[in-house]
């Protein structure tokens, strides 16, 4: 009785291995992380751009540039917030602040875009009454959204240098 358990578990790893499946930065994929290391994150205009700037550095290249960078990675951001429930007294108490990141990957080389794409992230936070409750809430749903918009980016372009490598290129 206790085998058909397991049944399931070993036809989905059979699947899953006849289908090509690889981890993304597994150790026999360092093709991303390698790639990773050459990118120049160029700055991003107002704070927020800086939060996010300084989340892409930490996330690309936790130990700084190797070398000279391959690529330049431009981003554009845009944000904005937007009230959601209302008390009876038509008091905002809960909003949303959605982020949006335009980003493409040049070759230094010859300036060519070599990949583009975009993230967005729609993050929630409570509007309370003490002004400075609010401050702090918003500020922190605005690091978590830098922080997965950044993530976002990587996963991206991980994919893209593992498809590049993968063609052979």
């Amino acid at each position: 009785m206790s085998s058909y358990k397991f049944l399931p578990v070993l036809v989905a790893l059979l699947v899953l291995s006849a289908c090509g499946f690889r981890p993304l930065y597994g150790r026999d994929n360092g093709d991303a992380i390698l790639e990773f290391s050459r990118i120049k994150v160029e700055p991003i205009p107002d704070r927020i751009g800086q939060i996010l700037h300084n989340n892409l550095l930490t996330a690309l290249n936790p130990k700084g540039l190797a070398g000279k960078p391959i690529y330049v990675l431009n981003t554009n951001l845009t944000h904005g917030s937007a009230s959601l429930a209302v008390r009876k007294s038509t008091f905002a108490t809960r909003a949303n602040l959605s982020v949006k990141a335009t980003f493409w990957l040049t070759r230094v080389q010859d300036g060519k875009v070599l990949y583009s794409g975009q993230s967005d992230i729609t993050v929630s936070y409570n509007i309370l009454d003490s002004e400075f409750g609010t401050i702090a809430a918003q500020k922190n749903a605005r690091s978590r959204a830098l922080r997965e918009l950044s993530h976002g980016i990587r996963t991206q372009l991980g994919v893209y240098f593992s498809r590049f490598k993968a063609q052979g290129n």
